[in-house]
């Protein structure tokens, strides 16, 4: 037991003995409440309550006092109408409404601020309570009303997950849940409706969860309660339907706690509440999640946190977050989830000796692979690759307190090194921005960096060799796919953990110290001669401005391979790529096959057929005359058909079987006809990536992010991060007219000057604030027009004598600079 618990209990058996459980009838000999005990003073109490504790005394029931102050007026019979209830060992709907009426007769509340008190601060009492087999329909709170509107929420499909939660046979989505909870949802919120408009309840509520939730920790961390007797969890199933939870009564004490006990269920309770609350709807997961995370930002803002007191190590923040997990898969379940299509995984690679090294070297722990499945994830059987729609957006479950103060390097070291002892957040990586797990990632692969250096001098020592610190790729302007092609080919034959090292660009003949300028060019211009269409590697799409891989491509696998390894060394450099590929690209690469929804960006047009299709509700046989045989054209223009089944052509779409027509259809686009490109092409990403937590920590649309950077683009903070030389500060008149001239333009001329300037034209993550654009003096006023030099995010601009003169020159430069004045 830790020091926090023991200090609880004691202090419990300290208020016992000086303050009573409340019960006037108590026996208990060490509860000040019974007559059989006899007084003690504090330093007494204290001393006894240390005895009492080591024994493991009994612990008395919690019996609320009720303030007199509010029953001045009320009958005198009042005091007996408590004792009538005292033989209440659980609640029904139809009990508290036998209560609430006494009460109402009487004009005094104490009878159920009592009974609520007592229940709801004893487990056990608690478990028994509010079951479906007890709830009494005919003595509903409500009126008759009610039934009426029970009725409608049963047929209505947008009321289903409310109406149901009680009777779960399967979450939404279709994942069956093996173990139905007993308790009867709707009557516990009707229930709650009324006993949270009564404040001494509602004090009585917080206090009997002050009192009950240590006991359950206790319970949970020591007995293993829930292994005997799974109807445990109907304390976690009603305490969470208090819709006052995040209220300031409860932050302080009441919830830290409750998420403290919650946080030591098993895995298997977990799972049964994700799954039992993803039917409950979105305004009741919405509100779980807003109550977890206000108890985090409150927690957070409340303390201050540095190098010596680490939020990581903040029991509340880091049971709210647990708790917030389960919540995040419940959202995920509860969504649109598609749980089957994933991609064929290549079997792990077999030990190496480089691992072998990292154990000589002692480092085994901190470059091991990782956890790669949350074991929540596991025991659900659901990833958030699988969500296509969750209940809550993915965004609401980051929490910018948690993000502005956790320390990334400290919580990187507890994810990679002792994740058994110490809590990190890139555990609950829904909880990080994407910025925030961007620097995780940073520290991951400079580790990584870091490793390759000091096995290279390790080998070079033993072998008597010149260190080879850095990935070095030289190669010519002029050949540079053939000649980074054949270097990277037979680095990832030889050694495939060069690619691990940091990389160095060498263009022949030229003197450039490639401090990262050098290396961004020469993605540039990789990316520029690959996406050629007359290389006929991928097709372009003039709608959706998106590449897609070429199905009757005649090059070669090798140069998928190659553009998998830019887009990896990308990320792994943290380098911005000019990159444009539809979201299904990075689902695919996160282990997910290309679905029909996945047409919607890829191929729009074919799409909107497909659904066409699906809605239309004449004779479709008749009227479209489609078989199980499609065609489409190659590269030259020439007509391909290919049959989705057998003897395709002798099978009509009718509408017994569209459905698997258009399920074909899309995998035959989407996956099958591009099946060897993109496995070369994705066999080049993982050479880099594969050791790497990037599909651990993020989803398929924040990896877009990290190598094409954000389409959303703030130039006032990009104005406030540039650097000025050459002559130039933020003061001079041309400074001044360029960034007016800046904001006025539109989003498509703002594009345009950022391709023009850094090579690309979306900001980085973190936005432009993050990029360092300096502006340069070129010479006085001149014909000349802004020139730019794209590898060090640098504007040469000239000083033009007027506003004018500076916006015509700088408009003909970003809209004309292809191969003219981009360096």
């Amino acid at each position: 037991m830790n020091r926090a618990t023991a200090k609880r209990l004691i202090e419990r058996y300290f208020r016992q003995l000086t303050e009573g459980c409340g019960n006037s009838n108590c026996a208990n000999e060490f509860c000040a409440s019974s007559s059989n005990c006899q007084p003690l003073e504090k330093n007494a109490a204290a001393a006894k309550a240390l005895d009492l504790f080591k024994v493991n005394a009994k612990l008395c029931d919690y019996y609320p006092a009720v303030e007199s102050g509010s029953d001045e007026n009320a009958p005198m019979g009042s005091e007996m109408s408590a004792g009538e209830f005292s033989d209440v060992h659980y609640l029904t709907e139809s009990t508290v409404c036998r209560i609430l009426s006494v009460c109402e007769e009487e004009g005094n509340c104490s009878a159920l601020v009592r009974v609520v008190g007592r229940i709801f601060s004893n487990a056990d009492a608690l478990i028994k309570s509010f079951r479906k087999e007890e709830a009494g329909a005919p003595e509903s709170l409500d009126s008759p009303k009610s039934k009426e509107e029970e009725k409608q929420s049963d047929q209505s499909p947008e009321k289903k997950g409310s109406s149901s939660a009680s009777s779960p046979d399967e979450t939404p989505n279709g994942i069956p849940d093996s173990s139905e909870p007993t308790v009867d949802i709707d009557a516990v919120r009707r229930v709650y409706s009324k006993l949270l408009s009564i404040d001494q309840v509602e004090s009585a509520l917080v206090n009997a969860l002050i009192y009950l939730t240590p006991n359950v920790e206790l319970d949970l961390e020591y007995l293993d309660v829930y292994e005997t007797n799974p109807d445990y969890l109907n304390i976690f199933v009603i305490v969470m339907e208090n819709g006052n939870l995040h209220s300031p009564e409860y932050l302080e004490v009441a919830l830290p706690q409750f998420c403290k006990a919650m946080s030591k269920l098993p895995l298997a309770a977990l799972a049964r509440l994700a799954k039992l609350w993803s039917t409950y709807g979105l305004p009741h997961v919405r509100r779980m999640m807003e109550t977890f995370q206000q108890l985090i930002t409150f927690t957070v803002v409340s303390n201050e946190y540095g190098a010596e007191n680490l939020v990581n190590d903040d029991e509340t923040v880091v049971a709210a977050t647990n708790c917030l997990k389960v919540v995040f898969y419940a959202s995920i379940l509860g969504g649109e989830v598609d749980v089957e299509h994933y991609e064929e995984e290549d079997d792990e690679d077999p030990e190496s000796d480089e691992l072998t090294l990292h154990e000589l070297l002692g480092e085994d722990r901190l470059y091991k692979k990782g956890p790669r499945v949350d074991p929540l994830e596991k025991e659900l059987g659901v990833r958030p690759v699988d969500s296509i729609k969750p209940l809550i957006p993915f965004e609401d479950f980051v929490n910018e307190s948690v993000n502005e103060v956790i320390e990334m390097d400290k919580d990187f070291t507890f994810f990679k090194v002792n994740a058994e002892t110490k809590f990190s957040f890139q555990s609950c990586p829904f909880i990080l921005s994407v910025i925030t797990k961007s620097q995780g990632l940073y520290y991951d692969n400079r580790i990584r960096m870091y490793s390759e250096r000091r096995l290279t001098a390790l080998y070079s020592m033993v072998q008597g060799q010149q260190p080879n610190p850095y990935l070095r790729l030289k190669v010519r302007r002029d050949h540079i796919i053939d000649d980074a092609l054949v270097r990277l080919e037979m680095i990832s034959m030889e050694n495939p953990s060069d690619l691990k090292k940091q990389l160095y660009v060498e263009f022949e003949g030229e003197q450039g110290v490639d401090e990262g300028g050098v290396s961004k060019e020469f993605f540039q211009l990789v990316l520029e001669e690959i996406f050629n269409l007359d290389i006929g590697m991928f097709t372009y799409d003039n709608d959706t401005k998106l590449f897609w891989f070429n199905s009757s491509s005649l090059e070669n696998e090798a140069q998928y391979t190659l553009i998998g390894i830019v887009l990896g060394l990308a990320i792994y450099n943290n380098c911005i790529l000019d990159v444009h590929f539809p979201m299904v690209v990075y689902r695919k690469l996160l282990g997910k096959k290309g679905t029909f929804l996945d047409l919607s960006d890829s191929h729009p047009a074919l799409y909107q057929s497909l659904k066409e299709v699906l809605e239309y509700t004449g004779n479709l046989e008749e009227d479209m005359m489609l078989t199980f045989q499609i065609s489409h054209t190659d590269l030259f223009g020439n007509p391909i058909l290919y049959d989705l089944k057998e003897k395709a052509d002798q099978i009509p779409v009718t509408k017994e079987n569209r459905q698997e027509f258009v399920h074909l259809y899309a995998d035959y686009i989407l996956n099958k006809s591009v099946e060897s490109q993109f496995k070369a092409f994705k066999k080049g990403f993982l050479m880099v990536t594969n050791e790497s937590p990037l599909k651990y920590l993020f989803r398929p649309e924040e990896v877009e992010l990290l190598i094409c950077g954000s389409r959303k683009l703030d130039f006032e903070a990009l104005e406030k991060t540039t650097e000025y030389d050459g002559g130039y500060t933020k003061d001079s008149q041309i400074i001044k007219d360029f960034w007016e001239i800046i904001h006025s333009f539109g989003d498509d001329q703002k594009r345009l000057f950022l391709q023009f300037t850094t090579g690309t034209d979306r900001a980085p993550v973190g936005g432009l604030g993050k990029l360092k654009m300096i502006i340069a003096k070129n010479g006085s006023d001149s014909d000349r027009l802004p020139t730019s030099h794209t590898c060090f995010n640098a504007l040469l601009l000239p000083e033009y004598s007027t506003k004018e003169r500076l916006k015509e020159r700088l408009l003909k430069a970003i809209t004309y600079a292809k191969g003219f004045g981009m360096l």
